[in-house]
């Protein structure tokens, strides 16, 4: 069982490791401050995962007296209450038939909001919490924006507006690296609340946002490759 669920303390740590790595290597860096800010994320969002998993015991006991009480009133209506002076023509028969089925009718679909009132309650704080992860992910993907490997170049000349760039290939590689396992993290964040709780729409939220992670992790792995590629090529050039 340890392997078929996620564990959110390795995933903390996982994040906590990564933030050293990236403020050693890079500790003037605004990536760095990202790093930060993904670890204070997961633990909060770690919490919020395991707090969804228990039950909102206030609203379960809430629902129960409610239901409870429109019980009895049914009962008290059904047995209790004469109807003796009441007129039980054919007309009225059907009224009272007719009014009898449109009653159990919203009561049932008030039955039904009520036993769904805990799902909506914890789907809108999954969202919440998702919201949150959404925004850092696209701030992830800002630090990277301007990493190109066409800076490396022997050729590019940069304009007196062009962003600060790294001119090393590894370390140019290794924040790359760094940005996609931020996304990778990111993505097992989302996946808690899937965990968490049994909900089809949050299961396609977190799937979203797991699925805009892996796009711009998959950008990224682009630019590696383009810098791993123009590295073997410096280093074995042709000769004719």
């Amino acid at each position: 069982m340890h392997y078929r669920a996620l564990n959110p303390e390795l995933i903390l740590a996982t994040a906590e490791l990564l933030q050293q790595r990236v403020s050693e290597r890079f500790p003037d860096s605004g990536l760095r401050k990202v790093a930060t800010e993904l670890v204070s994320l997961a633990h909060d969002m770690a919490k919020s995962a395991k707090a969804l998993e228990t039950p909102i015991w206030w609203l379960r006991i809430l629902i129960g007296i409610v239901i409870a009480g429109g019980g009895a009133v049914f009962l008290f209506v059904g047995t209790l209450l004469s109807f003796d002076r009441i007129s039980t023509g054919a007309f009225d028969f059907v009224q009272g038939i007719e009014a009898s089925l449109n009653t159990f009718l919203l009561a049932g679909l008030g039955f039904l909001a009520l036993v769904r009132a805990e799902e909506r309650i914890k789907r809108k704080r999954v969202f919440e919490e998702l919201h949150s992860l959404r925004s850092l992910i696209h701030v992830i993907d800002m630090h990277q924006l301007t990493k190109d490997p066409a800076a490396l170049s022997t050729n590019f000349k940069p304009t007196r507006n062009s962003p600060q760039r790294i001119t090393n290939s590894a370390d140019l590689a290794r924040y790359l690296d760094y940005c996609s396992e931020m996304l990778s993290i990111t993505g097992k964040l989302a996946a808690l609340f899937a965990q968490s709780v049994n909900d089809d729409v949050v299961v396609d939220a977190v799937n979203s946002v797991e699925e805009l992670g892996s796009n711009l992790s998959r950008k990224i792995w682009q630019k590696i490759t383009m810098i791993e590629t123009s590295g073997r090529l410096r280093s074995n050039p042709k000769t004719g």
